[in-house]
């Protein structure tokens, strides 16, 4: 299973990012927390609008089945499942911590948008 982090660092001991689209960072991983990819998302952390569209275009581009955030707005969210891609959300600590919440089967996956669009 591919999954996609959101992060403040490019290792799987940065902290979560709670924001989807602007997080300065998205880790992709394995579910044995083996880093595949750190995708720099600086294009979006300063964009005006469709932060969160475009974030969720790049995971979908890489066949990502599973995002883990703090939260995920309208649009993202809406992008994300016309994708296929499930979203645990209400994540805190590092990617490493989430990955092993996931793992035990202790991380919320959201049917519904849980913030505002702009958050």
């Amino acid at each position: 299973m591919k999954i996609a982090v959101t992060s403040t660092g490019k290792t799987i001991e940065s902290s979560i990012d709670p924001r989807f689209g602007r997080a300065p960072f998205i880790l992709i991983v394995d579910d044995d927390c083996n880093l595949i990819e750190a995708i720099d998302n600086s294009t979006n952390v300063n964009a005006m609008r469709g932060a969160g569209i475009q974030a969720a275009k790049t995971i979908a581009d890489r066949k990502v089945d599973l995002l883990l955030t703090g939260r995920c707005g309208p649009n993202a969210f809406t992008t994300l499942e016309a994708a296929g891609i499930k979203v645990g959300v209400e994540q805190s600590g590092t990617v490493r911590e989430a990955v092993e919440r996931l793992k035990r089967n202790d991380v919320p996956l959201a049917d519904k948008p849980n913030a505002e669009a702009h958050w």
